[in-house]
């Protein structure tokens, strides 16, 4: 029972941890990918052939890590569902939580094919195509439209459901 509680604590931590850096490096690749385009969707004038791939090589970390570390956060956080003894009918905070990532986990995997093909044109080729990593990042953004905002948002109500749990069922020992 021990070795069980202690795997368990394990994942929940993994899951946490995964799920907490990718967040942070999902906003940080928003924010870098939203500075390369204008309202309607055409790239910004001071991008040029010339330092377009450069600024693609600095994209390529975000894009590695939000790529590997969700596919590590949804393994992490079924484990531990699936793992623990936690009642999802008395605990109405993780049965949220649950919700909120396996309802936005098909959007995201679409998300993730995309974000595959550009990790394959920025690593596995030797000469950067700038056109096509272009036209890969505004088809993720055009696709889904503002879904990536979504699940930011909705990401960041998890730290709350975590924090304070509510939806609690306390159990009284009536004697």
């Amino acid at each position: 029972m021990k070795v069980q509680n202690l795997l368990n604590r394990i994942f929940a931590f993994l899951a946490v941890l995964s799920g907490s850096i990718w967040l942070g490096s999902y906003a940080e690749r928003m924010f870098i990918s939203y500075q390369l385009f204008d309202i309607d969707m055409n790239m910004m004038p001071y991008l040029n052939q010339q330092n377009l791939s450069g600024i693609l090589v600095t994209i390529t970390p975000a894009v590695n890590t939000t790529f590997i570390l969700y596919i590590f956060f949804i393994i992490a956080f079924t484990i531990f569902l699936l793992s623990s003894k936690i009642s999802l009918r008395e605990n109405g905070w993780l049965f949220i939580i649950a919700v909120i990532v396996y309802s936005t986990l098909p959007f995201e995997t679409y998300l993730l094919t995309i974000d595959y093909k550009i990790i394959s044109a920025l690593n596995f080729s030797d000469v950067i195509d700038a056109e096509y990593v272009i036209s890969l990042i505004k088809d993720r953004f055009t696709t889904l439209s503002s879904f990536p905002i979504i699940i930011f948002l909705s990401y960041c109500s998890l730290i709350y459901f975590l924090l304070f749990k509510p939806f609690t069922k306390i159990i009284q020992n009536e004697n």
